[in-house]
């Protein structure tokens, strides 16, 4: 990086903080503060809706879990159109109606304090895991990359948005997110440009032959992760959750002018959401095409830990792995040109002949990468804390971009870091005010200037708390799948106290608390047992609360008529 690069990320991050938080110095209303203005028009909902939803995580590590998989993860949105919907039709328009500050109010009025408690409590685990997955995932990154140190890197992103969101709240979070999401597309057009410029031709058709085009999995099996039924069944429940529920989705658009803005809002991203995710996918599977042809491609992505175990004492293990990953990679390069060529003349037995012979080369090639990731993690055991698929992108952008587009892209990450992170912030500091803390001393109710405080003691709170796990925590799977694990083992049971609420009226407050508690252990239970794809959780365990509430309203009243 140079010094463009640097007034390019220090301007766009600092910038776009600094004129949230004095646009929205003097929000001292905590309607304002928790809802954000109520002029608030539907496409500024809409972009804080997806910001909020598309975090570093999205633009980080989704590219590199498609340079590995390919574009299957695409199916995991078949759902999120007709969860919109459903959201538009039977959540949001009682959310405006009760005029309630969070999701879980309503469960109080529908049920009782206990259901709402839990629902609440809920909420607050799973965002709160989610806050410090969103802080750690750019950090532990670009610290790494960069050379930064990992706890200041953590500590400065989280005190930034800290700092803004408690300044402004809810508005803040709103008008920053405007700003931010446009510094995003603009570096992640910036991106995919220049990577197309620099493909060799037929690229898609190699992505393709290669295996990396295959987007829709007609299987039906539980246990595959990824398939067009566990995207358009399961993936609906988990998107249902996540803007019907979840609190740093709703609380985007409860506010607003109308109601006709917040459904606006909501369609706009159920035409843009899938769109987005597959324009971010298919540069995965492009940055796999473009380093089948570079002929340094790294043997391992994380490349700092790497050169340091390369010019350590255990030197000449690793760099005989690179030179095997080396000559392994110019012969898969040698049998993707006589693809190519047989592929150009149409000459279907040649073509097959060299598709057989690519297939076994990507498997050599693939087999002294994942030695190499072995050996250093072995040497290393730092280096297991992400997913080296997670150091593609930001590797593209840090040796094929040109200066100022570098720093634009860095811009880009800490731009949605602090964008997610101030909407979680925000969520979780109002369902801590209304749902714990003005519950419980009802004659606070009134207390505007106090309450106002609260929700700003809250804000930092769980900001310090992000933080702090950000600090210690480390994964096992690519990260953006990790959230979406994390909402899919905390989520389903809440979901399923939802849908009791809204269409089972009969039910009331004790079977739905109980119903909801005995869902989650089962969902606990599944996940540790292992045997299903994680996807299916959320109908899974969404269908056991409302069984389970049904069946146990219906044994209560049997009790009361005997």
């Amino acid at each position: 990086m140079n010094a463009l690069d640097w007034i390019v990320l220090i301007g766009a991050i600092v910038g776009i903080a600094a004129y949230g938080t004095w646009r929205t110095r003097h929000t001292d209303k905590l309607d304002t503060y928790l809802k954000g203005s109520r002029t608030t028009g539907w496409f500024t909902i809409g972009l804080s809706v997806a910001a909020t939803q598309a975090s570093t995580i999205t633009y980080l590590s989704l590219p590199g879990q498609a340079y590995e998989n390919g574009i299957a993860f695409i199916q995991n949105y078949f759902g999120l159109p007709l969860a919109l919907i459903v959201v538009c039709v039977a959540f949001l328009p009682i959310y405006r109606k009760l005029g309630v500050y969070t999701a879980y109010e309503y469960l109080g009025q529908r049920f009782d304090q206990k259901t709402r408690l839990l629902g609440a409590i809920l909420f607050l685990i799973q965002r709160g895991i989610q806050a410090g997955v969103t802080i750690y995932a750019p950090a532990i990154i670009l610290a790494t990359v960069l050379g930064w140190r990992l706890d200041l890197t953590i500590i400065f992103t989280g005190l930034l948005a800290i700092i803004y969101t408690v300044t402004g709240g809810s508005a803040a979070v709103n008008l920053t997110q405007k700003w931010q999401m446009a510094v995003i597309f603009g570096g992640m057009l910036t991106a995919f440009v220049i990577l197309v410029s620099k493909l060799p031709d037929h690229a898609t058709s190699i992505a393709g032959v290669m295996g990396k085009l295959e987007g829709v999995d007609y299987t039906p099996d539980l246990t595959r992760r990824y398939t067009i039924w566990s995207g358009l069944l399961a993936g609906f429940f988990l998107q249902l959750t996540y803007f019907g529920t979840d609190q740093s989705q709703v609380q985007r658009y409860i506010g607003g002018a109308a109601l006709r803005e917040g459904r606006l809002g909501l369609m706009f991203n159920a035409v843009f959401k899938i769109p987005m995710q597959f324009a971010i996918v298919m540069l995965g599977a492009l940055l796999f095409v473009f380093y089948q042809f570079q002929p340094n491609t790294p043997v391992v992505f994380n490349q700092t830990q790497w050169q340091r175990q390369v010019q350590g004492p255990d030197g000449v293990k690793f760099r005989a792995l690179e030179e095997k990953h080396t000559a392994l990679h110019a012969d898969k390069q040698a049998k993707i040109n006589t693809w190519a060529a047989a592929h150009e003349r149409g000459d279907a037995s040649a073509e097959a002949k060299a598709r057989a012979e690519l297939a076994a080369a990507q498997k050599a090639s693939l087999d002294v990468r994942n030695e190499a990731r072995a050996a250093l993690q072995a040497a290393d055991p730092s280096a297991k804390k992400t997913k080296d698929s997670d150091y593609v992108f930001i590797t593209f952008i840090l040796t094929q971009l040109p200066h100022g587009a570098i720093g634009l892209l860095l811009a880009v990450m800490f731009a949605s870091a602090l964008s997610s992170k101030a909407g979680e912030l925000n969520a979780l500091a109002t369902t801590s005010t209304i749902d714990l803390w003005r519950a419980f001393r009802p004659l606070a109710e009134h207390d505007e200037a106090r309450n106002v405080r609260n929700a700003k003691w809250f804000t930092a709170f769980w900001g310090l708390f992000a933080i702090g796990f950000a600090l210690f925590v480390s994964f096992k799977e690519d990260l953006i799948e990790s959230l979406n694990i994390v909402a899919s083992i905390f989520y389903p049971a809440l979901l399923g106290v939802f849908v009791v609420a809204f269409f089972v009226k009969w039910v009331k407050g004790s079977a739905a608390f109980w119903g909801a508690l005995g869902a989650q252990a089962v969902v606990i239970a599944l996940y540790f047992h292992g045997k299903i794809a994680y996807l299916w959780l959320n109908p899974i365990g969404c269908a056991t609360c409302v069984i389970f509430a049904v069946v146990l309203q219906a044994m209560m009243r049997s009790e009361q008529n005997s």
